[in-house]
């Protein structure tokens, strides 16, 4: 009989695996905490939702201990009384006494502070203990507006989403789910007498004001509400609002959307329209857009939305509609707009048809509209758990089996007894399920509701041959078609709400305007613009004139439509140099650009490694020419400048920068009770722990590519005290004792230290904590950050483990390949694209860039600029700045040879032929030196460094050092 050890798990709906072990080994077995509607069940089971009204505020100068946190009335951001400084992961407490023990609501008051766009986050423990899941973690939104109401147009005359600027007033919140999927705020259990409510910061800072505790009332209904109004009159007034022009949302990339159709308002096939609002910008349960109405008359009006609602699943979108910052009714709690490929007009009704009815006051009123996943909820919560479980079952089987997948037959029954009937049962949940879905849509098939259907035949599959089961897991739980990877993407698309919206109206019984342009109108349109084609301005590489500088820009077009707006409305008039930046879909064309002589100025956002292929075939501009290249440069790592240098030459500026660090889940190490590494010694001291429980430790090496670049092994030779090349760059190093042993120990790692193999992405390992800790780079972090929010505050960085030296300094040397900007040796403007290159990697611009990306676009488009006073000016949690900077120290890109990609080659097919065939270490590396000095005589041949295998010119490779040196005389 098998006992399991269930990590304490923080994720909100995505549960941590149960860490399954013998019976002997369950002596630290903690009980997770309910989910919140299992806990919901119980209290109203118990009656504890039946209590008399109850409301009490309590000011923050009677929170406990709150010492030198609590800030006077003339610094509480004119709230107009003391408050609290909520943030660096503090904690607020305070005592509030009730006379019933029963179920409240809490409310805050607060004012998020700092430069960050990401919401305040925190958590709530009601005793000392949390009650649930979800008061782990509690968002708090910040609100923004546009700056101006009148949009400006760029230099094409096309509309330009405007400046984003935080609302600065106080809002009052009652704490809801952060994955918004409950219906109404969440409720806290107090207890008779005195209770202590503790609000711990996980991220951000805000001011915290007046926290309100209330009793819970229940939702009133449509007719309820009607029978509060009975005296109020329907008006016949018919108001016409633009979505896009609104008066605040709480998350700054809700956007304004230029939508090409004469149907929509206001049109014009001249230029483009910021006329839409929303779409796949508006699509995460929690965001709320608000409008401002202005009515001449109290009364009842009907409410209707010019939307599009083309979601790929096929599903309806909910929205939860407030009237100045309340629910009217219960009905209103979440409104389905259902799916269209063309614009409709929804008139907010009951089921039958029958428009809804609501009071507006005289003069302004506030109308908001809040994307809502409630009704998917249950659901969501059945593929979580079933998920869960699915985890639970794929680590026992692992355990079982070991490495013996596929290779024996098994009688599973004898070992997991009942495994067929566990099967079953998660087909009958997923079915019921299903079908909920499909009455939500009327009865309609939608994406959702077919993957579910190949999710339970593939478990039903199972469950007929159970002993099939340990050779199939891969039809379980880990492989790209899996269930758990259909149940996955099921989620992710439930939570998904997107629409589109053109116009509000706020109407009585009038007819509203037509919803689609004539056909005639269509038809002229479509004439017009496709003549207009020919000859409108667009980002695509073109011939541009001979006083304007031509930068291709190798990014997604919105990075280089911020760009040219940034340069137009601020290099340009400081310079009076102009600049035309266009879209570059292939790096590659670079070369067949150069070699047919039709390059441009400049280019930028290209791959590190592209400045030097073009350099070496004189296609490049020497930066160091110019007088003031050492104070540019000093802005950058030394270490980032090494694959961009031929022989004493420098060819380009790092752009961006990447950075390779440790990430880890506090609470299974916490849980483990398992230090966090700090070297490689470390690592492999708790890699007998970590796998004791089907878990492992995570490096790039394990990337599904049979390749390994330079970046996943060169910090390993490095580290060691390696190198790679010699130094007069005529052979490789790597057949040197300390290049060896950082090999040899590579290899270690899988052979004799079992670290996984190969991991399609460490992402989701790490997100559902069966790779609990491993090395990742920067699209790791964004991806976290942005997209794992049920385990937000939960996990850390560290810098990149290493090897500690004779002087007891740890060596952390590790790549951070990122993209870079350099100058074409044919341009006639060299000095002007010198200037602009030097604006485009200034501090100011490069702060501005980052900030206006992720302020107009969201977190996933963070900036991971090159220029480390930039970078510390970012958004990111300071303590997360201070981690990447002291690993950036240790920056050290491999420089380039003329052969270095046979090098790079060889040190993979060597680790290969280690791990996978048994070959020993030196011998294959020795193999692999051969096969690179016959690569290296022929490339120095033909670049002219040798000739008949002698050499006659020197090439000398580049160090950090040297680069140092260089900065330091140069600015001399």
């Amino acid at each position: 009989m098998k006992c399991k050890l269930v990590v304490v798990s923080i994720i909100m709906f995505l549960v941590l695996p149960v860490l399954s072990v013998q019976a002997e080994e369950a002596n630290e077995a903690q009980i997770e905490e309910p989910h919140y509607y299992n806990k919901l069940n119980e209290w109203q089971e118990a009656g504890l939702d039946r209590i008399a009204p109850y409301e009490q505020s309590i000011p923050p100068s009677a929170f406990i201990d709150g010492g030198e946190n609590i800030l006077p009335a003339e610094e509480s951001n004119e709230y107009g009384d003391s408050v609290f400084y909520w943030h660096n992961q503090n904690a607020a407490t305070l005592e509030v006494e009730v006379e019933e023990a029963g179920l409240y609501e809490l409310s805050i008051d607060y004012s998020p502070q700092g430069d960050s766009i990401i919401p305040v986050e925190g958590a709530i423990q009601v005793n000392g203990e949390y009650q649930y899941e979800e008061s782990r973690r509690i968002v708090f939104p910040t609100f923004w507006q546009n700056q101006t109401d009148q949009f400006e147009t760029d230099r094409s005359g096309n509309e330009m989403i405007p400046e984003q600027v935080k609302v600065p007033d106080w809002k009052q919140m009652k704490i809801e789910d952060s994955q918004y999927l409950y219906k109404g705020p969440l409720r806290f259990h107090l207890e008779e007498g005195e209770n202590t409510i503790t609000l711990n910061n996980l991220r951000g800072e805000m001011l915290i004001g007046n926290v309100e505790i209330s009793s819970f009332q229940l939702d009133r209904t449509y007719e309820e509400y009607r029978e509060m109004h009975q005296e109020a009159t329907i008006q016949e007034e018919m108001i016409i609002h633009e979505s896009e022009q609104l008066l605040e949302k709480n998350n700054s990339y809700i956007r304004p959307v230029s939508t090409s159709d004469p149907s929509v308002h206001p049109y014009d096939n001249d230029m483009l329209h910021l006329n839409t609002l929303g779409g796949e910008s508006w699509d995460t349960p929690g965001q709320a857009v608000s409008w401002d109405i202005e009515v001449e008359n109290a009364g009842l009006y009907q409410l209707s939305f010019k939307a599009l609602q083309e979601k790929e699943s096929s599903s309806p979108v909910y929205r939860t509609l407030l009237i100045n910052d309340e629910v009217p009714f219960e009905e209103m709690e979440a409104y389905s707009f259902p799916y269209s490929k063309s614009w409709y007009q929804e008139t907010l009704s009951n089921p039958d048809g029958e428009p809804y009815l609501f009071y507006l006051e005289e003069g302004t009123n506030k109308i908001t509209l809040q994307a809502n996943a409630y009704p998917h909820a249950q659901a969501l919560f059945t593929i979580d758990e079933v998920m869960q479980e699915i985890e639970e079952l794929s680590l026992s089987i692992r355990k079982l089996t070991g490495n013996q997948e596929g290779e024996r037959d098994w009688e599973i029954d004898e070992y997991l007894p009942g495994i067929d009937e566990e099967l079953m049962a998660w087909t009958e949940r997923l079915e019921e399920e299903m079908e909920h879905l499909h009455s939500l849509n009327g009865g309609e098939e939608t994406t959702e509701i077919s993957s579910l259907k190949i999710a339970i035949d593939k478990l039903t599959t199972l469950a007929n041959k159970p002993d099939e089961i340990p050779n199939r897991l891969t039809e379980l739980s880990t492989g790209s078609n899996s269930v758990a990877q259909f149940l996955g993407d099921i989620r992710s698309e439930l939570q998904s709400q997107p629409l589109l919206l053109d116009q509000m109206y706020v109407h009585g019984e009038e007819e509203l305007p037509a919803v689609e342009a004539s056909w005639w109108v269509k038809v002229q349109d479509a004439v017009y613009s496709f003549f207009r084609s020919f000859t409108e301005e667009n980002l695509a590489t073109s011939d541009v004139a001979d006083d304007t500088l031509e930068v291709w820009v190798n990014r997604p077009r919105q990075y280089v439509e911020v760009l040219q707006n940034m340069a137009d409305q601020n290099f340009t008039p400081e310079t009076g140099i102009e600049v035309k930046f266009s879209l570059m879909p292939d790096e590659q064309k670079l070369v067949l650009a150069s070699a047919a002589d039709t390059q441009p100025d400049l280019a930028i956002g290209v791959s590190n490694w592209i400045p030097y292929e073009l350099a070496i075939r004189g296609s490049a501009v020497d930066l160091r020419q110019f007088d003031d290249f050492a104070s540019v440069g000093k802005q950058f790592s030394p270490g980032a400048f090494l694959p961009m240098i031929v022989e004493d030459s420098v060819y380009a500026l790092p752009e961006t920068q990447d950075f390779f660090v440790q990430f880890y889940r506090k609470d299974i190490m916490d849980e483990l009770n398992l230090p966090i590494p700090n070297t490689w010694d470390d690592v492999t001291e708790i890699l007998p722990e970590l796998q004791r429980y089907g878990l492992n430790y995570y490096t790039p090496l394990a990337e599904e590519s049979a390749f390994k670049a330079f970046q996943t092994t060169s910090p390993f030779i490095y580290q060691f005290g390696g190198d790679i090349f010699q130094e007069n760059g005529f052979g490789s190093t790597i057949d040197e004792d300390n290049a060896l042993e950082g090999i040899q120990f590579m290899s270690d790692l899988s052979t004799i230290y079992s670290m996984p193999l190969q991991v399609p992405r460490f992402y989701n390992h790490f997100r559902y904590a069966t790779l609990p800790i491993g090395i990742a780079p920067f699209g790791t972090y964004v991806e976290l950050t942005t997209a794992a929010p049920e385990i937000s505050g939960w996990w850390d960085i560290t810098p990149h483990p290493g090897i500690e030296n004779e002087e007891g300094e740890v060596e952390r040397w590790a790549a951070g390949s990122g993209q870079a900007g350099m100058i074409f040796n044919g341009s006639d403007q060299t000095e002007e694209a010198w200037e602009l290159l030097k604006w485009w990697m200034s501090t100011e611009t490069q702060v501005e860039y980052g900030s206006t990306l992720q302020t107009l676009y969201g977190p996933e488009y963070m900036w991971n600029t090159a220029n480390l006073e930039a970078f510390k000016e970012s958004p990111l949690p300071e303590e997360h700045k201070d981690v990447i900077l002291e690993q950036w120290e240790y920056l050290h890109e491999v420089p380039k040879t003329p052969y270095a990609y046979m090098v790079e080659r060889e040190i993979s097919n060597a680790w290969n032929r280690s791990v996978f065939d048994g070959d020993n270490v030196r011998a294959s590396v020795d193999d692999s030196v051969i096969l690179i000095n016959r690569e290296m005589r022929r490339k120095m041949e033909e670049f002219g460094y040798m000739q008949n295998g002698k050499e006659v010119e020197p090439y000398p490779v580049p160090t950090i050092e040297k680069v140092e040196r260089w900065l330091e005389e140069d600015e001399e």
